[in-house]
């Protein structure tokens, strides 16, 4: 395989060969930033861990030099930074058992440069010789525009790939932006109930963040909470912990099906409801 960046990096906490690592990968998530995968794709790895026949493959884009810092932190370089991040992330690789870890060691003004190429073509290679059956991203109506940049290079990735070898599904999830405002017939419902210690466990690993001034671990335990609870107003909760997801798979199965119009049109279904809920009421 070869990366774009030579810092690039290929972890495998089970010390397999490569390819083989690469091969087993049935869930893999693509993030922006060190620690986006706990935060977003968690579903993912709970699926494949502790199963011998279901590997979770990770993917990071970025290279971690902008954090904020302060506190422990505070006096630390972008360089230093990035040593920091990059081994917080191979902590969580080894703690949630996945069979591969790669840290692609981009910086943001690239991620986010529409006419730099050169994720897309990686994760390209990284599709390829994955073949996941799910994929876990950013969804395209995050705010985070590093996010959107590496979201739109997945899915740009995935539609040039065979048909044969695109996953069978690819799901936007929360991180810059709830997705609770999705109508409930549009929401990926993934239920992480039951294992908030493996979930604790990993958000906790990324000190630099924590105690450098994001407190990610309990913000992300509780929009999942939140999301369980306020899913559904007239019945008892079915679970205590929800991750919602979009479904992009129809971006991926379509090339050219437009991504603006069909993120837009989500949009529009939640201004239609606020209209019929408010005109009920008003008699309008």
């Amino acid at each position: 395989m070869n990366l774009h960046n030579l810092t690039a990096e290929i972890f495998v906490p089970d010390n397999q060969p490569v390819a083989k690592a690469l091969s087993r990968i049935t869930h893999l998530g693509i993030g922006a930033h060190q620690d986006d995968l706990e935060f977003m794709a968690f579903h993912g790895i709970l699926s494949c861990f502790a199963k011998s026949d279901k590997w979770f493959g990770g993917v990071t884009c970025t290279n971690g030099s902008g954090s904020s810092r302060t506190g422990p932190y505070a006096q630390f370089t972008d360089a230093q930074m990035m040593v920091i991040r990059r081994q917080e992330q191979r902590t969580a690789a080894v703690m949630g058992q996945y069979g591969v870890m790669l840290q692609l060691d981009y910086p943001s003004s690239a991620v986010k440069s529409p006419t730099d190429l050169s994720l897309k073509e990686d994760l390209k290679q990284i599709l390829a010789a994955t073949q996941p059956e799910i994929v876990y991203t950013h969804n395209l109506a995050d705010k985070h525009d590093t996010h959107i940049g590496v979201v739109v290079a997945a899915l740009q990735a995935m539609r040039e790939l065979p048909r044969h070898q695109r996953p069978q599904k690819v799901w936007g999830c929360e991180v810059w932006r709830n997705l609770d405002w999705l109508p409930d017939a549009d929401k990926v419902l993934m239920d992480v109930s039951g294992r908030d210690n493996l979930a604790a466990a990993l958000n906790g690993v990324f000190d630099s963040q924590i105690a450098g001034g994001k407190r990610y671990d309990l913000a992300t335990a509780g929009r999942r909470s939140a999301n369980a609870t306020f899913f559904e107003s007239h019945a008892t909760d079915q679970a205590t912990q929800f991750i919602f997801g979009m479904d992009l798979t129809p971006l991926v199965l379509d090339e050219a099906r437009d991504m603006v119009d069909y993120v837009a049109a989500f949009i529009k279904a939640l201004e239609s409801d606020v209209r019929k809920r408010l005109s009920s009421r008003l008699g309008g």
